[in-house]
């Protein structure tokens, strides 16, 4: 009798014991799941549901700051609408969270003329005196400059106009320049807005102080303003601004991540999560960062519920609260979930806004890299296959840091930096049929990746 293999004796054993194997080539995930996948993509592009519940969102509760009533009450509804949908679980998990205000603020340029200045303060800062700082101005471009102009600095406000470069870097004159202006005797300190376009539009964002150093106001103003500022001062003349701020941080309260489901048919207790941040920054209505990432990932999981596509694992849709100016809710997720984080399979973030998706960035294993790739395969048709090495997101990176492997949907990405964290963000500046897109990209991946005969290998 001819020896049989040993991979002819493994895959009949896998045979007869019922198990399904995972498809080891593109092909045969697309064999297995195509219908499925087809079925998700069709009806998410049926229709603007997404775009619409969106607008709902944002008309009905506009931005939904921390510490705010705003989002405690968009809280309140998204649970409502989540139950009605049918979703399993639905809940809100507290979670602790900063409460910064800002209060009434300014800036008015006095010299060379007088110029009422668009600004924000930056979330975090302190507040001025009553009547404000009034001093002179030293613009710098660069961290070198400052430092290489330390003795001028003294007693003025220092204003940081860095040409734009990405946020990476421009960002972190808003993190650390009250830091670095503080430590050259500055007595407040301004930024050139983070952003790539401006219509006079200051962008906010959070900021930090040292404990070592001396806490001054820090506040952002216009990329106009700034370079305008900066060409007074480049022809000698003296430039004169006076800034009022009331911010102040009030004692942490409560508020909560928004959880619901659809409960795995075999493995329950195994976790796909997919999500967005529920909470944005205080100006506009937060419809791009990131209430649409927050109502694609829902959307996904009501379509699977709709559809009747109930996956092997648990599929987990978290909306979570505080990314803006703490990360409180991705910590307090995984605090409150540390015993089960063995059991998350795959986590999945959307938050660079819900325009044309083009595929996702994944984080996690070689082996666990090539299925995914696989299951990017089934969104060719919606141009959204395309998987790259490394991503994630803010909210599942303290998953991540624990070994869930990780996954950011990525979009094409022209406009984010235009409208980000100012009052331009707008349910208009975004697209029913790319948000649908978007859905549709969350959808198939979260579904497939549930529904495989075995954890993606870590």
């Amino acid at each position: 009798m001819k020896k049989i293999s040993t991979s002819v004796t493994a895959a009949c054993a896998i045979l007869l014991s019922g198990i399904t194997p995972i498809p080891s080539a593109a092909q045969d995930i697309a064999r297995t799941y195509s219908q499925a996948a087809d079925r998700l993509i069709d009806a998410a592009l049926a229709d603007s549901a997404a775009y619409q519940r969106l607008s709902l969102l944002v008309d009905k509760f506009g931005h939904r700051f921390t510490g705010s009533s705003n989002l405690e009450k968009a809280i309140d509804w998204i649970l409502a609408e989540m139950k009605k949908d049918g979703l399993d679980n639905v809940r809100g998990e507290p979670v602790m969270v900063p409460h910064w205000v800002r209060g009434n603020e300014s800036a008015e340029l006095l010299s060379p003329r007088y110029r009422e200045l668009p600004m924000l303060g930056l979330g975090g800062s302190i507040g001025t005196p009553p009547e404000g700082i009034t001093a002179p101005v030293l613009v710098v471009s660069s961290w070198e400059e400052l430092e290489a102009r330390a003795e001028e600095a003294r007693g003025k406000i220092v204003l940081f106009d860095p040409d734009w470069v990405n946020y990476g870097v421009n960002r972190a004159y808003r993190r650390r320049g009250a830091i670095a202006a503080a430590q050259a005797g500055a007595v407040a300190s301004l930024i050139r807005s983070a952003g790539s376009f401006s219509l006079q539009t200051p962008h906010t964002g959070g900021m930090s102080y040292d404990p070592d150093v001396p806490k001054i106001p820090h506040a952002a103003l216009t990329a106009e303003d700034a370079r305008m500022l900066h060409r007074m001062q480049d022809r000698g003349e003296r430039v004169y601004i006076r800034l009022k701020m009331d911010a102040q941080t009030l004692p942490d309260v409560q508020s909560r991540n928004v959880v619901a489901e659809i409960r795995g048919r075999e493995l329950p207790d195994e976790v796909v999560v997919l999500g967005g941040h529920i909470d944005s920054w205080d100006v506009g209505q937060g419809a791009m960062d990131d209430g649409g990432g927050s109502v694609a990932a829902w959307e996904a999981v009501r379509l699977m519920q709709r559809l009747g596509l109930r996956p092997r694992r648990t599929v987990r849709v978290v909306l979570w609260t505080n990314e803006e100016n703490g990360l409180r809710g991705g910590n307090g997720y995984r605090d409150r979930h540390a015993d089960e984080l063995d059991k998350h399979v795959l986590a999945i973030e959307s938050d660079a806004g819900v325009f044309k998706p083009t595929g996702f960035g994944f984080s996690g294993s070689d082996e666990a890299f090539e299925i995914v790739r696989e299951v990017g395969s089934l969104l060719h048709r919606i141009g959204a296959g395309t998987i790259s090495r490394g991503g994630g997101g803010a909210d599942i990176g303290p998953l991540m840091r624990e070994g869930v492997p990780g996954a950011g949907l990525q979009v094409e990405g022209t406009r984010y930096f235009w409208y980000h964290h100012t009052d331009a963000d707008t349910i208009d500046k975004l697209d029913p049929d790319e948000m649908a897109r978007c859905v549709a990209a969350m959808a198939v991946l979260a579904y497939v990746v549930a529904d495989l005969p075995t954890q993606l290998p870590r």
